[in-house]
This record gives structure tokens, C-alpha cells and sequence, in this order.
């Protein structure tokens, strides 16, 4: 008998010893205690005509609920071609797997095809309308063929993407249907820190919820989000599905529309999300709904924050204001007599906290419209009117046109637009640089194959110099030959043979 085996055998007889006493203990117990009646319990009830509890939320969630959606949404995708350049040759292994063809046949197609995989997406919505306008994230219906939108009592609706604004990461969808109910909007101008916050939605898709908080701080900016932030901070608990959802105040009107969270490598709640403000959210809808898209007003500067150091230099008292760091050419602010070095402290009489203040308050102006404005230029004080341009927004996107393999279908998948001096600044390059700046890459593509990244600034094609997307589009449209870019890259430009 090996040692191991003599310290079990013992355990398992002191083993069998107390379960026997434990079941006999058992025995026992349940033999005294035959023929025992409990005594009543003698609990006290609440009066059933008493009415809900004043002092929870339930009153405002239950307006708030039947406003709020679920959206789901789907698109297809190509899995990589890398995937298929790395599997081995054996015919049993491609037999299962395909060869990128799609067939699974082990034959390989020239040239190798990707297969195709949906992609699906969930989030939440918020009805507006009645006759079936909701209000939306972006990034939950971005590129996406099919939408569909669940209401509270649980119909399904097929939704149309009525318009969508990237920028600031809103999207409008529209469903047939009347007499819905609809939220009600509050100004988010008002609301304060320390407000109480109820976000609503459908994390993870389990379901209506809802989640309470505060507003843990507003006007939040630089977060690298979006190009237009100025969010509503709260700790109320947001997850993956509650984007689109609503953030109400205690009186159950819309302060924010939740967007995202900080999770630091966790997909949920940290106690710090974001919801773009409502009255942004608002401008942007009304914007889309009657056109189609966001036009926004252009200044045409590229604004600093006047830090300390520079408030210093500049001889001002308080570091606030946005300073003039560029003037573009031919823009409404050259031709209103805006400089170089002018510190903006004032905007129709409200005064300019900083860069993205000022460049919030031109975004929700109107093209086309004065604005007027309070300048600090070498310690005095100057009024200057400026009539708002438009701000060039024009965009192109490349895509293939009869299936052949000319200089169209290699950059096919590649979108790109105006460079103007604020996103020629946020680029690090200087504001006279021409071209047009790439705002998207099919990573299935050629062109991401051959190098091209979102935030290259092409300003070649074929060696024919591209000054904005209309120019791009001719270049691409009239060359048969390989596409050959002269790329901008941080300052620095290569060429890339697509």
C-alpha cells in the first residue's frame, strides 16, 4: 500500500463515520419536530390605497420609455484578403475554409474574391415626432443597408437614414407610423453640474433601461471623439447599445443624447460617459430634416486657446478668448479685417471661453448671416462684422464604374474632401497646403494595400496637381494609367503607386 493511498483510506472511513451521524442527526430532528404548527407571522402590510412612492423617478421613466427605441442595424463587409494569403495549400484545409473565392471549392479565382460577412449593429433611438422622425447616433447606422427600429410595445419598423451629420455624430431615421409618443426636448444651455441625469436606452440590447447619475460636467471638448465636441459629462451607468439613447433631467426632458464612454480597455461603464448637448442635437436634426444635410458657416481663421503664457505675451489680463492664429485667404474673415494675432473675446455679445467655443457658436450659426464681434487687437478693444461663408465641405467618394481594372476601380473605396486651414491645422500642416485630405479607406482596398491612410492629404494624381475633390475626381476619372499620389503625410510627402 503506497503511502498516498494510507492517508485516503482513513479520510474516507472518517468520512462515511460523520455523514452517518449526520444523516442519523437528520433523522432526529425531523422525527421531533412532526405534529409543530408555526404561529402566525404577524407582518405588517402597506394600506393598497396608498398611492407610488413620491420621491423615486418612476414617474418621469414612465413618460421617458415609450420615446425611447431600439435600433438595429446591419451591413456587409469583406474579411480581409490577408486572411486568405495566409492559409496553407492543403487541398483539405481550403476544402473547408475556401480560398477567398467563396466556393470552398480549393481553386483559387484570379483575381482572389473576398467573402462577404454581415455585420451587426445595436443601439438606441429617440423618437422626436410623432409621424415617426428619430434621433439617432451616427456611428450606430453608419454604411449600414438595413435598419430596423423596435418600439417599446414592441413593433418593428423598417427605418429610412433620413440624413447623417459624422461630425457630430448624429443621424436622423424615419419610420411609417402616426401618433407616437415623443420626448420632450429641454435646453441643455441650462443644465449645471450636479444636475441629476437618467440615462435611458437598450445596453447590450437586453432591453429598456434605465440608469441614474449627475452631471459630472459639461462643455467637454478635446476628448478626439468627434470633429464637434461639446459634451455632456454624467457618471450614470452607459454601455455598449446605449448610444442614441436619451440623457434626461429630472423632469424627463432631453439634456443629451449618449454617445460614449471612457472604459479603459473594458466595453463597460466606468462612470465617465458622454452625451452630445440637445440643443445641438437639435440644430442638427432640423438641419438634416429640411435639407438633407448639415451646411455649416465658415469663419475662415484657424483659432487658438489663449493660454496663460500667451495672454502674458499679448499684454491681456485673463487667459480666455480664442486667438487668431492664421487667416485664410479669400474668407469671410480676410475680408472683414480679421488678423493675425486678434484675440476673439466676444460673439454677438456672448463671450468666447476659448478655440472651441468660437468654433461651436460659428458651427450652429447660419451661412450667409453678420456676426458680430469683439476683438482685442494690441490691447484695444475693436468691433468687426463678418458676413459668414459656407464652410467647403464638398466630398468624393471613387467607385468602380463597369467592373474593369482602370485607375477608378484601383482607388475604389477611397473617400476624401476639401482641405481647409482647420483641418490643415489639426493635421500639423500649414495653412496655405493644397489638396484634399483622405477621409476614409476601404481596408479591402488597393489603395490601402498600397499604403493610403485616413488623414493623408493627396495633392497629386498622376502628377497633375489636385487642389480640392472636384479636381481629385476629374484626375482619377480621366487617367488610365496606375494611379500614382503624391501623398502629405505629418508634413512630410511620399509617392504611392496604387
Amino acid at each position: 500500500m503506497s503511502k498516498q493511498s494510507f492517508w485516503k483510506r482513513p479520510q474516507a472511513v472518517l468520512l462515511a463515520a460523520a455523514m452517518t451521524l449526520a444523516v442519523g442527526g437528520v433523522g432526529f430532528a425531523s422525527a421531533s419536530r412532526l405534529g409543530y404548527v408555526h404561529p402566525l407571522l404577524a407582518l405588517k402590510l402597506a394600506n393598497p390605497d396608498e398611492g407610488p412612492s413620491h420621491t423615486g423617478f418612476a414617474p418621469v421613466v414612465k413618460r421617458v420609455l415609450p420615446a425611447v427605441v431600439n435600433v438595429s442595424s446591419s451591413k456587409v463587409s469583406k474579411v480581409p484578403t490577408e486572411f486568405f494569403g495566409q492559409m496553407p495549400d492543403d487541398p483539405m484545409f481550403r476544402q473547408f475554409f475556401g480560398d477567398g473565392s467563396g466556393n470552398g471549392s480549393g481553386r483559387r479565382n484570379t483575381p482572389r474574391q473576398a467573402p462577404e460577412q454581415r455585420e451587426q449593429s445595436l443601439g438606441s433611438g429617440i423618437i422626436m415626432s410623432p409621424d415617426g422622425y428619430i434621433l439617432t447616433n451616427n456611428h450606430v447606422v453608419d454604411g449600414a443597408s438595413d435598419v430596423r427600429v423596435t418600439l417599446a410595445d414592441k413593433r418593428e419598423f423598417k427605418a429610412k437614414v433620413v440624413g447623417t451629420d459624422p461630425k457630430s455624430d448624429i443621424a436622423v431615421l424615419k419610420i411609417d407610423a402616426t401618433n407616437l409618443p415623443t420626448i420632450t426636448v429641454g435646453d441643455s444651455s441650462k443644465v449645471q453640474v450636479g444636475d441629476y441625469a437618467l440615462a435611458v436606452g437598450d445596453p447590450f440590447g437586453v432591453g429598456q433601461t434605465v440608469t441614474m447619475g449627475i452631471v459630472s460636467a459639461t462643455g467637454r471638448t478635446n476628448l478626439g471623439i468627434e470633429d464637434y465636441e461639446d459634451f455632456i459629462q454624467t457618471d450614470a451607468p452607459i454601455n455598449p447599445g446605449n448610444s442614441g439613447g436619451a440623457l434626461v433631467n429630472d423632469r424627463g426632458e432631453l439634456i443629451g443624447v449618449n454617445t460614449a464612454i471612457i472604459a479603459h480597455g473594458s466595453e463597460g461603464n466606468q462612470g465617465i460617459g458622454f452625451a452630445i448637448p440637445s440643443d445641438m442635437a437639435r440644430s442638427v436634426m432640423e438641419e438634416i430634416v429640411q435639407n438633407g444635410k448639415v451646411t455649416r458657416a465658415y469663419l475662415g481663421i484657424v483659432p487658438q486657446d489663449v493660454t496663460p503664457a500667451i495672454s502674458q505675451a499679448f499684454n491681456e489680463a485673463v487667459p480666455s478668448g480664442a486667438l487668431v492664429g492664421d487667416v485664410s485667404a479669400n474668407s469671410p474673415a480676410q475680408r472683414s479685417g480679421l488678423q493675425r494675432g486678434d484675440i476673439i473675446v466676444d460673439l454677438n455679445g456672448k463671450p468666447v471661453a476659448d478655440a472651441n467655443d468660437l468654433r461651436m457658436k460659428i458651427s450652429m450659426a447660419t451661412p450667409g448671416t453678420d456676426v458680430n464681434l469683439k476683438v482685442m487687437r494690441n490691447g484695444e478693444a475693436r468691433e468687426v462684422t463678418v458676413r459668414l461663408g459656407v464652410l467647403p465641405t464638398t466630398e468624393a467618394a471613387v467607385t468602380p464604374e463597369g467592373g474593369d481594372s482602370n485607375s477608378s476601380s484601383a482607388l475604389a473605396g477611397v473617400s476624401v474632401q476639401d482641405l481647409d486651414t482647420g483641418t490643415a491645422h489639426d493635421l500639423g500642416l500649414p495653412a496655405s497646403t493644397q489638396g484634399v485630405v483622405v477621409t476614409n479607406v476601404n481596408p479591402t482596398s488597393e489603395a490601402a494595400d498600397a499604403g493610403l491612410r485616413k488623414g493623408d492629404v493627396i495633392q497629386e494624381v498622376n502628377r497633375r496637381p489636385v487642389k480640392n475633390a472636384s479636381d481629385f475626381e476629374r484626375a482619377v476619372r480621366s487617367s488610365n494609367a496606375q494611379p500614382l499620389l503624391l501623398v502629405n503625410r505629418n508634413g512630410s510627402t511620399m509617392y504611392l503607386a496604387v
